[in-house]
């Protein structure tokens, strides 16, 4: 499956060529719009979550098992 940042990369660089093509005519302009703010949108969260993501790293990095009691998502301090 494709999760990752670089297909996401992909996929918006991809939208960018859709939009750049010269002979659309207004309808497929107006649908290449419409599926662009979807993507964005979605785009968007993806980034919010990776960044989340970062700053929880971050915060046990800097300050080991004790943060995951605060950071379910993580894991847990059992080994």
């Amino acid at each position: 499956m494709k999760n990752k940042m670089v297909d996401l990369n992909n996929h918006l660089f991809a939208q960018l060529e859709r939009l750049a093509v010269e002979d659309l005519t207004p309808e497929q302009i107006e649908q290449e719009v419409k599926r662009t703010d979807a993507i964005v949108s979605l785009a968007d969260q993806v980034s919010r979550n990776a960044d989340l993501q970062l700053k929880a790293a971050k915060l046990y990095a800097e300050h080991g098992n004790a943060v995951l009691p605060h950071l379910p998502q993580i894991g847990s301090d059992k080994a």
